[in-house]
């Protein structure tokens, strides 16, 4: 085996990287994951992840992992209504749409990213986590590199994956190539106590998610299991008018106000979003990867997830990218068909670029959908024929 006493480093503890750790530890490697937040209790923001049939669910088969997500999903959350901005329902699959469904490749089961961490975790050797280690930079040594971390400390690892997000540090040591701002920008929302705080947006949820569209723009959220509840205001901005400077986010009377001016004409019911949001508001510029990108292959250093091909929302693919890294990147590490890392490395990275190029580009297709004039025709006839 080409990683046969060789030492691991993954830098970031998201998805992906713990399922690569995961599904390496299964084949006997050496490995340790690199994680910035403090420890395992990090709260984690964002909605829920639906896990699709042959991505997310695949490398979770992969890691002997699928029962222990059957105990953590929430059934139930992956069902939709779809609205016009006054909140009036034109779709619901409440009625129609199994709890559960597995095997079938329409079957999205959504996990809150807390229990799907929490679940990779456990399923991870003592001590392969090195929690408050915010990588900073790292040097060629020998024949792989030592990496430097915020709090001072330093190790060498014969083989680096990034998997440390959109924002990544190490990709400029693979790759100059840059993301392009998509020209939509989503504004996170994060409610707690749903069902007392903001009951006819729950109401509206009803278990589920929530999709509106009117005015060319989006009101997007989803139930979580423990009873809160995460939003996004999704529009078209200038990506120099992006995020708002003379916005204060941790202000929620001047949010609120934002939200009149901008949705204008969208319905009161919204605002209670904005009346109870855990503060700050986070603005969140949306950006993709090119669809092109190249570069030579390393015997030493690669990338997955976010690091190597951010793209929108819009069509649910970042983490289920993501673990379909971790586990065609597993396959290809320990698979003794090839004669050198460089070449196993050169083989995943040619097929997950063209693979992710593919769901960036329906990405960005629906998010162009999303945020037209006829959106919420359009997207009621897409549902409507699934």
């Amino acid at each position: 085996m080409l990683i046969e006493n060789k030492s691991i480093a993954i830098v970031g503890g998201g998805p992906g990287g713990l399922m690569l750790a995961r599904l390496l530890q299964l084949k006997g490697a050496t490995v340790k994951v690199y994680e910035r937040d403090y420890n395992k209790n990090a709260r984690l923001i964002g909605s829920p992840l639906d896990m699709h049939e042959a991505s997310g669910l695949a490398a979770l088969r992969k890691a002997d992992l699928l029962n222990e997500f059957k105990k953590n999903f929430h059934p139930g959350a992956d069902k939709k209504v779809i609205t016009n901005e006054r909140a009036e329902i034109f779709f619901s699959d409440h009625e129609s749409k199994p709890h559960e469904n597995f095997g079938s490749e329409y079957f999205r089961p959504e996990i809150d990213r807390a229990p799907l961490r929490n679940m990779l975790l456990e399923s991870l050797q003592p001590k392969t986590i090195e929690w408050d280690s915010h990588f900073i930079s790292m040097e060629k040594q020998n024949e792989g590199w030592l990496l430097h971390f915020k709090n001072g400390s330093s190790a060498y690892a014969d083989i680096v994956i990034a998997a440390d997000g959109a924002n990544s540090k190490i990709r400029p040591y693979i790759t100059n190539i840059k993301p392009f701002y998509s020209g939509i920008i989503m504004l996170e929302i994060n409610i707690n106590d749903a069902a007392k705080t903001t009951p006819h947006i729950y109401a509206l949820l009803n278990g589920g998610k929530a999709m509106a569209f009117g005015n060319s723009k989006c009101m997007l959220g989803g139930q979580k299991s423990n009873g809160d509840i995460g939003f996004y205001a999704s529009f078209k901005a200038d990506e120099n008018r992006a995020v708002n400077k003379s916005l204060d986010y941790t202000d929620k009377t001047q949010m609120l106000e934002w939200f009149k001016t901008t949705y204008s004409g969208w319905s009161s019911i919204w605002y209670e979003l904005f009346e109870n949001a855990v503060t700050p508001f986070i603005p969140r510029p949306v950006y993709c990867a090119p669809l092109n990108q190249s570069w030579q292959a390393l015997a030493n250093l690669t990338m997955l997830g976010d690091a190597v091909h951010v793209m929108p929302p819009f069509a649910g693919e970042g983490a289920n990218m993501a673990m379909l890294d971790a586990l065609e990147l597993s396959e290809c590490l320990t698979d003794d068909k090839y004669n050198t890392l460089e070449e196993a490395i050169s083989f995943y990275e040619i097929n997950m670029r063209k693979r992710a190029a593919v769901a960036a580009h329906e990405s960005l297709e629906n998010g162009e959908l999303m945020h037209s004039e006829k959106a919420l025709t359009t997207m009621l006839e897409f549902f409507s024929s699934h």
